[in-house]
Parts: structure tokens; sequence; C-alpha cells
């Protein structure tokens, strides 16, 4: 691959990972430091009804459910930034064959073509 598209790719992964991290440091903020009760808006030492406990659970859980989504999609974007400092960014991890750029500008952290991924979906839903 041409150092001028490696750098393309390289700039749209640090974009992305930026962008990433700026979401969880929001996310960091606004669910996972408050207790409930701050998250609710109440300062009281009052309890509030069960349905609302419910509810502040839930949407705590499903914010720790998108931070470890987002801590994969991290993962996987450093280690596209691994291979292209290795020099094996763009190549399939499974046949070795170049992977086409337009799967490359649509997922920039891909690490197999599109006909090894597709075999690897179709395993899994056996």
């Amino acid at each position: 691959m041409k150092k001028k598209d490696l750098e393309k790719y390289e700039k749209l992964l640090l974009e992305k990972r930026n962008q990433l991290l700026q979401e969880f440091d929001h996310l960091k903020k606004s669910a996972m430091d408050n207790t409930m009760k701050e998250n609710a808006g109440d300062l009281s030492s009052y309890s509030y009804h069960m349905a609302d406990q419910g509810t502040d659970a839930m949407e705590r859980e499903k914010a720790f459910l998108f931070a470890s989504k987002q801590g994969r999609l991290l993962y996987h974007i450093d280690e596209a930034l691994r291979r292209i400092r290795n020099n094996t960014y763009g190549n399939c991890a499974e046949c070795g064959q170049p992977i086409s750029p337009e799967r490359l500008t649509a997922v920039p952290h891909a690490r197999m073509c599109i006909k090894c991924k597709e075999a690897e979906e179709q395993k899994k839903a056996r």
C-alpha cells in the first residue's frame, strides 16, 4: 500500500479514535461517575419510588454496555494503527490478499477482506 494511502487511513482511524474517547468521556461523566440519586437530581435524604430506582439501574446498565462496546471498537482501532506501523495494514489476516479500498474507507479498522469476513460470519451462523 502506498504511503499516501496509509496516511489517509491513519488519519481516519485517529479521528474515529478521538471521537470515541470524547464519547466515552461524556458517558463516564454523565452516567458512571454519579450515584443514582445524583443522576435523578434528587439530593434529599428521602428515598424515591422503586420503579424510579429500577429505571435508573437499567440506564446505568445500558451505559456500561455501551462503554464496553466502545472499548472493543477502540481496541480494534488501536490494532489497525499498530498494523499501519508494522506495514501489514490493508492485507487480509486470513488469506493475505489486499483488502479493497472501498472496504477500508467504510471500515478503516477492518482486518479481513469481504470474502473472508463473509465466511467467518457464515461459520458463526451455523
